[in-house]
């Protein structure tokens, strides 16, 4: 892997490859920052000459950060500690491919096993790709256990191959599908910003690394979120004001028509379908629900 060292003004942002991908690259153009991978190059376009962005599977990521190849990298808070990376971690990104859960590394036995507990592992053989986090989890309930790495398809080897597995989830829907039984959870995973300690040192670098960070998080709050316009007459805008779950106080402004007001804030989008008939029973006309792109606090 080769990198151009000698310009200081290029931030190196390692992004995940593979199954995060998709989800790394649309939250970044929600961030703003539009990324474009061809099939013959693995060096994507970005349209901000300060970024060099390299996607590598996230396995990777926090070991080239730590050794400086990358200057920061969004990979998941389980790759950082199975490969024991020395990072600065600036922030928790939750995305994931498939839901908004976190995903969690589980383990897992047939439905029909006789394993209960850790404590039932003692002696049995287990498969995983996180062989690290796997061992330090024995250890920590003080079991002696063969543990090997799985290249893939391990809920398979469930059944046939070996005793266990530890493997990531975000719903249990396809442990469940291959007739696996969770037994216990060994770690709650979310990506992370990282970046390497020299590169925070640097002061270019670091502003430029926090305003990714604004910019990202802005981005995912926004997703929840909905901007709502509407108009009253004044008399009835303290009862409304009561009523607004206003992410911070709504903005009022005076209408060119006499004795009405315009209103304007950011709610949960969640409730909107039940708070639109109480406002329009309240007096608000003209009611506008529109998306946000980013929420900056």
């Amino acid at each position: 892997m080769q990198f151009d060292m000698k310009n200081e003004t290029i931030l190196k942002l390692g992004l995940p490859k593979g199954s995060l991908q998709e989800a790394a690259l649309a939250k970044m153009a929600k961030a703003g920052f539009n990324i474009s991978v061809s099939s013959r190059s693995y060096v994507p376009y970005v349209d901000d000459e300060e970024l060099m962005i390299r996607l590598i599977r996230a396995q990777e990521i926090s070991r080239y950060v730590e050794h400086g190849y990358l200057d920061c990298g969004i990979t998941g808070y389980d790759w950082i500690k199975e490969n024991d990376s020395d990072v600065h971690e600036v922030g928790e990104f939750i995305f994931s491919k498939a839901t908004s859960q976190p995903a969690r590394w589980v383990l897992a036995v047939p439905e029909n096993s006789t394993i209960k507990s850790v404590k039932d592992l003692e002696g049995k053989r287990i498969a995983t790709e996180v062989v690290n986090i796997t061992k330090r989890y024995l250890r920590k309930n003080k079991v002696k256990a063969e543990v090997e790495f799985s290249w893939g398809a391990t809920e398979v080897k469930a059944h046939e191959l070996v005793d266990a597995i530890v493997e990531i989830t975000e719903t249990g829907s396809s442990l469940r599908a291959n007739k696996l039984r969770i037994v216990d959870t060994l770690m709650i995973s979310t990506p992370r910003l990282i970046v390497n300690h020299e590169a925070w040192k640097d002061e270019w670098k670091r502003k430029k690394i926090e305003t990714l960070a604004m910019l990202l998080k802005g981005a995912l709050e926004a997703e929840s979120k909905v901007g709502l316009k509407m108009n009253i007459e004044k008399k009835n805008l303290e009862k409304l004001l009561q009523s607004l779950p206003a992410l911070r106080n709504p903005t009022v402004s005076t209408l060119s028509q006499d004795g009405w007001v315009a209103v304007e804030t950011i709610i949960d989008e969640r409730v909107v379908r039940e708070l639109i008939p109480q406002l329009k029973a309240l007096g608000a006309e003209g009611i506008i629900e529109y998306p946000l792109n980013k929420v900056v606090y």
